[in-house]
C-alpha cells in the first residue's frame, strides 16, 4: 500500500469510528480500519486496567482463532506476562522517546508470551502500538499477520503508531459523546437516572406490553421532611438526605431485575419495573418505605405504586400510570401511610386520578373556548 492507499486508509478508518453509534462499535471500527490499513490478518483493541494490574480485551477483529470472541466477556492478561509494555509505555516514554509502535515476531527471541502467543495461534508477526489518551496510556493496538504472510518491518510500526493515535482520538471522542450521553439521563446529585431516562423506558415497556403482556409497573416516591432539613440544617444535609435516599432506593431497585430508579426531581422519585408481578414490586415497595423510616434524617417516604397487574384499566400511555401512581402515593402522603397504597386495590385511588384526568380535560377546553 501506497502512501495514497495508507492516507485513505487513515482517513477510511476516522471517518468509520465518527460514524459509531455506541462505544462497542467504536473499538471495533477502530480494530477493523487498522487491520485493513495494515494489511493484517487479526486485530485487537485492549485497555490497561490499572487498578487490576491486567490488559483486557474489548475487540478481536478479523480472522479468530479457538476461544477468540468477537467482544470477549473477560479476556485479560497479566501485565507482567507482557513487561514490554510497562517498558514501552513508561520508561522509553519518560526518557523522552514518545509512544511508538514495535514489532514482534513468531521466531524472535524477545522476551515475554508476544512470540508464544503467535506461534500457538498460527500467526507469524504483529505490530503493537500504544494508544494514549489526555497524556496517559490507555491500551494497546495489536495487529498480527498469519504465518505465510510478509512480516511487519519498521516501516509498518511508524504507520501503526499514527493509526493508534487516530484510534486514540476517535475513543476520546466517543468517550465524551458516552459520558454526554450518560449525563442527559442522569440526575447529577444521586447519580440516579433522571425524568427524561424515565419517560423513554416507560414508552419502550408499554410497546412491550402491548406486544407480549409483560407487566409494567411504576412507583412514584415522596421523600418526607426533606423541607424541615433544608430549613433547619441548611442545604447540604437536605442534598445528603436525598443522596442517602437514593442509595437505599437503588438498593431496593435491585431486588428486581432490570428496574430502573429515578429521581423525577425535588423530593420524588420512582422506580419502573418491568417483567416482575405486581406482588413482587409492593413487596420491594414495602421494604423501601420501612428502610427509608430508619434513615437518620427525614421522616420517611410516602408511596404510590400503580401496576398492569392490577385492576387500574387501559393504561394507554405512560401518562396513564403516572397519574395512577401520584394519585396512590398522594393518599399515602395524606395518611402518613408507613407502607405504599397501591393503585386497583385501593379503588378510590383509580377514581381520584380519573377526576384529575377528567378536571385536566375541563380546563384544557374551557381553555381552549376562549379562542
Amino acid at each position: 500500500m501506497g502512501v495514497d492507499g495508507r492516507l485513505r486508509a487513515v482517513v477510511c478508518l476516522a471517518q468509520a469510528m465518527a460514524a459509531a453509534c455506541a462505544p462497542r462499535d467504536s473499538v471495533r471500527a477502530a480494530a477493523r480500519g487498522a487491520r485493513v490499513a495494515l494489511d493484517g490478518s487479526f486485530a485487537a483493541i485492549s485497555a490497561w486496567e490499572r487498578e487490576r494490574g491486567r490488559l483486557r480485551v474489548l475487540v478481536n477483529e478479523g480472522e479468530r482463532r479457538a476461544g477468540e470472541e468477537e467482544f470477549p466477556d473477560d479476556e485479560s492478561y497479566p501485565v507482567h506476562d507482557f513487561p514490554e509494555v510497562t517498558e514501552f509505555l513508561h520508561e522509553r516514554w519518560a526518557g523522552g522517546g514518545g509512544p511508538h509502535a514495535w514489532v514482534e515476531s513468531a521466531v524472535g527471541d524477545r522476551p515475554g508470551r508476544r512470540g508464544e502467543a503467535l506461534r500457538r495461534r498460527g500467526r507469524g508477526t504483529c505490530v503493537v502500538a500504544p494508544i494514549v489518551l489526555s497524556g496517559r496510556a490507555w491500551g494497546e493496538l495489536y495487529i498480527a499477520r498469519d504465518e505465510g504472510l510478509p512480516d511487519f518491518d519498521e516501516d509498518d510500526a511508524e504507520f501503526a503508531t499514527v493509526l493508534a493515535a487516530v484510534v486514540a482520538a476517535g475513543l476520546a471522542q466517543s468517550e465524551r459523546l458516552a459520558e454526554a450521553r450518560r449525563l442527559a439521563f442522569t440526575d447529577p446529585l444521586t447519580g440516579l437516572a433522571n425524568r427524561r431516562a424515565v419517560d423513554m423506558r416507560l414508552d419502550e415497556a408499554l410497546e412491550e406490553h402491548r406486544r407480549t403482556g409483560a407487566v409494567v409497573s411504576l412507583v412514584v416516591c415522596d421523600l418526607n421532611g426533606l423541607k424541615r432539613v433544608n430549613d433547619t440544617l441548611g442545604h447540604a444535609m437536605g442534598d445528603r438526605l436525598l443522596e442517602r435516599f437514593g442509595s437505599v432506593l437503588s438498593l431496593c431497585g435491585a431486588m428486581l431485575p432490570g428496574a430502573l430508579v429515578a429521581r423525577l426531581g425535588g423530593d420524588e422519585f420512582c422506580l419502573v419495573g418491568v417483567g416482575p408481578t405486581a406482588d413482587e414490586v409492593v413487596r420491594v415497595t414495602e421494604e423501601l418505605c420501612a428502610r427509608a423510616a430508619e434513615l437518620e434524617l427525614g421522616e420517611g417516604v410516602a408511596c404510590g405504586v400503580a401496576s398492569t397487574g392490577d385492576p387500574i384499566g387501559l393504561v394507554k400511555s405512560s401518562r396513564r400510570l403516572f397519574r395512577l401512581a401520584d394519585a396512590a402515593q398522594y393518599k399515602a402522603k395524606a395518611a402518613r401511610s408507613p407502607k405504599p397504597v397501591v393503585a386497583g386495590r385501593d379503588t378510590a385511588v383509580v377514581r381520584l386520578a380519573d377526576a384529575a384526568q377528567a378536571a385536566a380535560s375541563g380546563e384544557r377546553r374551557r381553555f381552549r373556548g376562549r379562542g
